[in-house]
């Protein structure tokens, strides 16, 4: 419950610091700088909830990454659902809160929806909105993947690097789908939005479901092809000992020690 319960913290300060920058700054693309702060938003939640749930549930808030990892045979089918579950109510949570903070406070919405994701930038398309989502997906989960390998000892740098991902494939992408790459972060903002009079994105969300999966499953299998002949850092480090071990000049032995021992039998 405990993992669960640091799910939908960490979603839910992602969708409200992201989507709520993306909110107050506008993503338009007249306004460049909207684009760089957004990314940063997002990237940076990542980095603040990888240090501080990360050894409680290995911070995944992403349905996509969750997948990436329950095939990778590192959660339970129970455990997917759960994390799951967890996201998308973390999500609603902060798409919520920031309704009730844009409504009472008299903020203008610069998204006009939420923050939510959309086709806009790819002139409706769905087969583009779709290879966008796949392509950003791809990258940013062969990332998250190769810097948690337990073959390679990359330090507690991870947290930082996978952040840093997530700003870089939302330079990217925002133009052009809003930039999803999570499932729960869609959905979230969706329903609020639909709550809230319009449903224009609550029916184009399966997009944001559908890519970001199908990118999350090429992903493993990449990664699984690149990493599955390349040896481990400790598989490295055990040869280089039997290697060493083997090659060590074996001690003299004490001659001296055998003549007496034959005296006294």
């Amino acid at each position: 419950m405990r993992k669960y319960i640091a799910e939908f913290i960490g979603t839910f300060v992602l969708t409200t610091l992201g989507c709520g920058t993306a909110m107050l700054v506008g993503c338009n693309s007249d306004n460049g700088g909207g684009y760089i702060l957004t990314a940063l938003a997002f990237g940076l939640s990542i980095v603040a909830m990888a240090y501080s749930i990360g050894n409680i549930s290995g911070c995944h808030i992403n349905p996509a990454v969750s997948l990436a990892f329950l095939c990778k045979g590192e959660l339970t089918v129970k455990e997917f659902f759960g994390y799951c579950v967890s996201q998308c109510l973390g999500a609603f949570a902060g798409a919520g809160l920031l309704c009730g903070i844009f409504e009472f406070g008299n903020v203008v919405d610069r998204t006009g929806g939420y923050g939510t994701n959309g086709l806009a930038g790819v002139h409706d398309s769905v087969f583009a909105g779709l290879i966008v989502e796949c392509l950003l997906t791809f990258v940013f989960i062969t990332t998250i993947l190769g810097v948690t390998s337990k073959k390679f000892k990359h330090g507690s740098f991870a947290g930082l690097v996978i952040g840093l991902t997530l700003t870089f494939v939302h330079i990217f992408g925002i133009g052009l789908t809003g930039t999803s790459v999570n499932p729960a972060r869609s959905l979230g903002p969706a329903i609020v939005n639909a709550i809230t009079g319009s449903t224009d994105a609550l029916k184009n969300v399966w997009i944001f479901f559908v890519g970001p999966f199908m990118g999350a499953l090429l992903a493993v299998i990449t990664h699984a092809a690149l990493e599955g002949g390349v040896k481990g850092e400790e598989a490295v480090e055990d040869a280089a000992f039997e290697t060493a071990k083997a090659s060590s000049p074996k001690p003299p032995v004490n001659n001296n020690r055998k003549r007496s021992n034959k005296k006294r039998r």
